[in-house]
């Protein structure tokens, strides 16, 4: 057995260490884009929290409606980023560019329904939830404005992600960094009236967000039409591309709308608990999407290249391979954060809030995301295998089963009826992630996904079988 062993592990110990070093060239601009991204978050959590407790709780409550045209984008993303990784693997260029322009366009039209119901419903959106007044008043602003921009923000997520797609990480990066620093910026002029600018409190974030998502969208669309990029906005004209986009897409928007309707109910019910609780809740989160989403988000991107790409090499065993190693890499560094995390938490929550009620729940949230963090980045990366594969679908039903069981349920449950309070949401949390992890990995295992990505690609003729 020692001499089977010997030669396969010294064989196996290079292979990863070079996939390691391919998924962190490809996933340290994502990185660093989504570090500015979050930090452009981040940066409104804060600076509401100069104002009121209300005022976090505004932006909060308003980032859940503003989340659903994140998942649109992100789910027309995952299908452009599928089919370029596969095609720029297979070497179709033109069905790439193809796809590539029926996403950007898929994702201006659906900007629009988003716009139209930032203007007629936002202070509604926040006053169901429960909010007061004060709440709702911030709240409804701030979602009129940012929802405004939604097809703007579309073309950015989904331009972006057709970039990745390529293996070009940096340009996106570079583009959305430009973004991002320059709407905290503005962010910061706008809510505290710096230099020329009026005082406009929670109504300037909001204002900075929207100059900042349309400056993006305009820039990826200049950058496509120009010679950086290796793709090509065409005409569309082939159905059974929209038909693919559509196929990938549709379970990860509705895994995103999943999202968003558990976070009613959710904040609803930390709302019974208190304002206080409610916004603890939104600055433990964001502790985490600050300091550790990052590093899982850019490691799940890279995922989805080299398996994408592997596919369209004709390589399904690559693709699997790649697919482990990257997830032990996430889960050794993002996992060591969290570490981190947990131990400094009582700080950490401190650039947030000053307020004495809100501080020792914001920091039992960070914590209980600190424990979560290996999780989410083993799921984040194992999904965006999947992705790459084409199969979206697995992550949907680990999030919608997940959301009903474990978020709501314990929550639920033992927090109002058992009347444990609000440490049950703390238990919820990391069970969610537990759970979706043991969904996400037995379809993996089971390597169907691989088989359903080749057959796509057959049927849009990117792969011959001659290719496969």
């Amino acid at each position: 057995m020692s001499s089977v062993s010997g030669p396969d592990a010294s064989s196996l110990r290079p292979r990863v260490l070079a996939l390691w070093r391919r998924v962190f060239d490809l996933s340290w601009p994502v990185m660093a884009e989504q570090v500015l991204r979050t930090l452009m978050r981040t940066t409104d959590l804060i600076v509401a929290g100069f104002f009121s407790p209300a005022a976090v709780a505004a932006v909060g409550l308003a980032d859940i409606y503003g989340r659903l045209p994140l998942w649109f984008g992100l789910g027309v993303g995952d299908g452009a980023i599928a089919l370029s990784s596969q095609d720029t693997g297979s070497g179709s260029v033109a069905n790439r560019d193809e796809a590539v322009s029926q996403a950007l366009l898929l994702g201006v039209l659906a900007g629009i329904p988003f716009a139209l119901f930032g203007l007629v419903g936002s202070f509604w959106a926040i006053e169901v939830l429960g909010a007061d007044a004060e709440t709702v008043r911030w709240g409804g602003l701030y979602l009129a404005i940012i929802l405004l921009t939604a097809p703007a923000f579309h073309v950015t997520m989904i331009a972006a992600r057709s970039i990745q797609g390529t293996g070009d990480t940096r340009t996106p990066m570079y583009i959305n960094a430009a973004a991002n620093a320059f709407n905290i910026v503005l962010t910061v002029a706008l809510a505290f009236g710096l230099g020329p600018f009026p005082e406009l409190s929670v109504v300037g974030i909001a204002i900075a967000t929207a100059i900042g998502d349309t400056l993006a969208a305009i820039t990826f669309i200049a950058v496509i039409y120009s010679s950086w990029s290796d793709l090509t906005l065409v005409w569309p004209s082939r159905l059974v591309i929209m038909k693919q986009l559509l196929v990938i897409s549709a379970p990860r928007i509705a895994e995103g709308v999943t999202e968003l309707i558990a976070e009613f109910p959710f904040n609803a019910i930390l709302l019974m608990f208190g304002t206080e609780v409610n916004a603890a809740y939104h600055i433990g989160r964001r502790v985490y999407q600050q300091l550790s989403s990052p590093l899982s988000r850019g490691y799940g991107t890279a995922a989805n290249i080299i398996a994408g790409q592997s596919l369209g090499r004709g390589n399904p065993d690559e693709a699997y391979f790649n697919g482990l190693a990257a997830a032990g890499l996430a889960v050794l560094t993002v996992g060591g954060l969290g570490v981190g995390i947990f131990a400094t938490a009582d700080w950490v929550v401190l650039v947030f809030t000053r307020d004495a009620d809100t501080i020792p729940y914001a920091v039992d949230f960070a914590r209980a995301y600190a424990i979560s963090t290996f999780l989410i980045a083993l799921y984040i990366v194992l999904a965006g295998s999947l992705r790459g594969g084409s199969e979206t679908r697995p992550p949907f039903v680990a999030k919608l089963t997940g959301a009903v069981f474990f978020l709501l349920g314990i929550t639920y449950v033992f927090g109002v009826h058992l009347e444990y309070g609000v440490v049950a949401a703390y238990v919820a949390i990391v069970a969610d992630w537990v759970w979706r992890n043991l969904v996400v990995g037995v379809v993996y295992a089971r390597k169907g996904w691989l088989e359903r990505g080749t057959r796509m690609m057959h049927e849009r003729g990117s792969l011959t079988e001659d290719e496969d």
